[in-house]
């Protein structure tokens, strides 16, 4: 299952969300999406999670929990609709 992630803290990188997630199950892939230009974070990304019940309760526990004084908005992650 593909999860977005958004309120990101910007100092977090990859392999701490990667920690984050992985106590719920095993983690495929960790995308945090960056600016192209000055490569900085830009507050979301997305968790590749192949165990669809790990990533539900994922999702279910770490919605609105707070990292760094930001509350993570944790969902399932939607098709791009062009």
């Amino acid at each position: 299952m593909n999860i977005y992630v958004g309120n990101i803290p910007y100092r977090l990188g990859e392999d701490d969300l990667k920690e984050i997630f992985q106590e719920y199950g095993t983690v495929e892939s960790v995308k945090i999406i960056t600016d192209k230009f000055s490569g900085r974070s830009k507050g979301f990304g997305f968790i590749e999670m192949p165990n669809e019940e790990e990533a539900k309760k994922a999702i279910e526990e770490l919605n609105e929990a707070e990292v760094d004084g930001r509350n993570l908005r944790v969902n399932e992650a939607k098709p791009r609709e062009y």
